[in-house]
Order: C-alpha cells, then sequence, then structure tokens
C-alpha cells in the first residue's frame, strides 16, 4: 500500500498596512495559495510589533511607511523582542529608496514592490521563508552600493579585519552570496556539496553577526569587502 505523500506545511503570514484596501489585496492574494495562510492583519507598526509576539508568524508582509511606528522601527523591534522572530518583507512603492535600505539594515529579509504581481509576491513569502537565496538580488546590490558608501570605512580596516575572520572558503562564499547565488549554485560554483555550502554560509553569517544573506550583502558593502561596480 502506497502512502500518501504528507501535505506541504502551511506558512503563517502576518500582514501589515495602514490602508485597509491594501491588506484586503494582500489577504486575497496570500489567502488564495494553498502552503500559505493570513493569520492577521496590522494597521501600524506598533500593532504589527503586538501582533507578531501573540500570533507568531513566519513572515510578516511590511508597509515601510505606516503611521505609529514605521515598517523600520516595527522590524527593529520585532527583531529584538520576538523570540525566534519571523523573516520580514517590507512591502514599498519605490524600490530605489532609503527607508528601504534603512529597512533591510534593520533586519528586514527582503523588500517587494507594491506593483509586484501576485505570482512575485506569493513566491516571495516562500522564498525569504527558505532564506536559501536573495531575493531580487540585483535590486538589493544596487540599494547596498547607493547606499552603504555614506557609511563605509574609508580606511578599509573593517574590511581587513572581515577578512582575517574570514577562511579562505568562506570569503569566496560571501562574495557568491553577494552575487545573488544560491546555495545549489554556490556550491555547483565552487566543486562542493550543498551541505558544505550550507554550513560555511552558517559561518559566515555568524562571523558578520547578521541573520540572513541580505544583511550579509548590506554589510559586506558597508565594511567595504566588497565594492559597487
Amino acid at each position: 500500500m502506497t502512502t500518501p505523500p504528507a501535505p506541504p506545511s502551511t506558512l503563517r503570514v502576518l500582514l501589515a498596512d495602514d490602508e485597509r484596501m491594501v491588506r484586503t489585496a494582500l489577504r486575497a492574494i496570500v489567502s488564495s495559495e494553498p502552503d500559505l495562510e493570513v493569520v492577521g492583519e496590522a494597521g501600524s507598526g506598533a500593532e504589527a510589533v503586538s501582533l507578531t509576539g501573540r500570533l507568531r508568524p513566519d513572515v510578516v508582509l511590511m508597509d515601510v511607511r505606516m503611521p505609529d511606528g514605521d515598517g523600520i522601527r516595527a522590524t527593529e523591534e520585532i527583531l529584538r523582542t520576538v523570540a525566534d522572530p519571523p523573516r520580514v518583507i517590507v512591502v514599498t512603492t519605490f524600490e530605489n529608496d532609503s527607508y528601504v535600505y534603512d529597512a533591510l539594515r534593520a533586519g528586514a529579509s527582503a523588500f517587494l514592490l507594491k506593483r509586484s504581481r501576485a505570482e512575485e509576491l506569493v513566491e516571495a513569502v516562500r522564498l525569504v521563508a527558505r532564506s536559501d537565496s536573495l531575493l531580487f538580488p540585483a535590486a538589493v546590490r544596487a540599494l547596498a552600493a547607493e547606499h552603504a558608501a555614506t557609511r563605509a570605512d574609508p580606511s578599509g580596516e573593517r574590511a581587513r579585519q572581515l577578512r582575517d575572520r574570514l577562511s579562505e572558503r568562506e570569503a569566496a562564499v560571501l562574495r557568491l552570496i553577494t552575487r545573488g547565488l544560491t546555495n545549489a549554485e554556490i556550491a555547483e560554483r565552487l566543486a562542493v556539496g550543498p551541505a558544505t555550502v550550507k554550513t560555511h554560509v552558517a559561518s559566515v553569517l555568524a562571523k558578520l553577526g547578521v541573520r540572513d544573506r541580505t544583511q550579509a550583502v548590506i554589510a559586506a558593502y558597508e565594511c567595504g569587502f566588497v565594492t559597487p561596480g
């Protein structure tokens, strides 16, 4: 007798936007997917923090500009106060926006444009939850390249310190992460197994003191380990 496959695990999603119509549209899109579930809606940054702590979603779709605590401060608060916090995707009108960059620096794992198609939105939720690649890597790199210069260390000392902490293989992995490669693509490029890459990625994130690949890219640019161009 053949055992039927187990149903895919459901990803729990919290919606945070001060516009009810936007939340309604997002709910309709997310709820239409069998592996996604909307567990709550927040109309402000403060409410997003409160509901995240109570409902424990896997992913928060966070408007970057809201009253009573914007998406940047809400993201910081969630990551600071919630044990095993969710992934945060900031939702924005403009991709080349200092607010978006600040939200990513605050700990958001990705950003999504409000004009994105429904299929892009649901795939973004799944991708960020898996956390083995960057969402829109070219856009993240462009943001980092533009905004990191104002925070960069002109002496190059931070870049030297990072190189000293990383092994040669870890440094190679970090460079490939900043180019947006997945674990599988890094494994192929370096001719190693996926499990080895996963171990190296975890070590790189730990040495950088960051939670995921997006913050690793930002840290690499801001310390001068990689440079624009």
